[in-house]
């Protein structure tokens, strides 16, 4: 269905049209959700930034997690998933506190040149490259909630049923290109090229709309100096 992200930020931005020209911020999920949201900010015109959410993933199965940490603290955890492992308080709080070294890594790598966009009455357009079980874009959420938007969306390529309704508990809106129904399913067969993408990746977007921006900006200013 889509030829990689940035054709799947394309196609996820139409779905967002009515959005466009609107006080709007896209938020793209580290990494994969960043190339993706690259797409969405262009077709709308929007700023661009980042929520930083990452899955905590099981001690002897880093594929695998039972829930997600956000940069603002905003945990979720998986508690069917803790009790079927039979997880301890000190092997969640080691695979936690690991995560959370990895976001002020990332914290520090990501906005080392700006400060976090302003989320007051705006729409907060979450987006990743998909949604499976949904734990990180559920950190996500509350994590921007408490940045005080106007609205929250959450916007997908693809998404399962599953990870769809729970997200309608806490958004404003879900927008998905493809809701799947079946019980398990890979992201990475909805892409004609899949890959992971690197932090290099991640700040070459970032900077790419940045350069985007300032032509818009600098554009009519060009034309009424003519």
């Amino acid at each position: 269905m889509f030829e990689n992200r940035y054709d799947a930020g394309k196609q996820l931005g139409l779905k967002l049209a009515e959005y466009r020209g609107q006080p709007a911020v896209v938020l793209g999920i580290p990494n994969g959700g960043v190339p993706v949201a690259l797409g969405v900010a262009i077709a709308l015109e929007a700023d661009l930034d980042l929520v930083i959410s990452r899955k905590i993933p099981f001690p002897l199965d880093p594929e695998g997690g039972f829930g997600a940490l956000a940069d603002d603290g905003t945990i979720m955890l998986n508690e069917a998933a803790i009790k079927e492992a039979g997880l301890g308080k000190e092997q969640i709080d080691l695979q936690v506190s690991r995560v959370r070294a990895d976001i002020r890594r990332r914290n520090l790598s990501y906005h080392s040149e700006r400060m976090l966009s302003v989320l007051t009455g705006k729409t907060a357009i979450i987006v990743d490259d998909g949604l499976a079980s949904g734990f990180t874009m559920l950190a996500a959420v509350g994590s921007v909630r408490n940045r005080r938007p106007r609205e929250i969306v959450v916007a997908v390529p693809v998404a399962s049923a599953a990870a769809v309704k729970q997200l309608e508990g806490v958004a404003d809106r879900v927008v998905a290109c493809i809701v799947n129904t079946a019980p398990r399913f890979y992201l990475s067969d909805f892409y004609g090229y899949w890959h992971d993408p690197d932090d290099a990746e991640v700040i070459r977007c970032l900077r790419e709309w940045r350069v985007r921006r300032f032509r818009a900006n600098i554009e009519p200013l060009q034309k009424k100096d003519g």
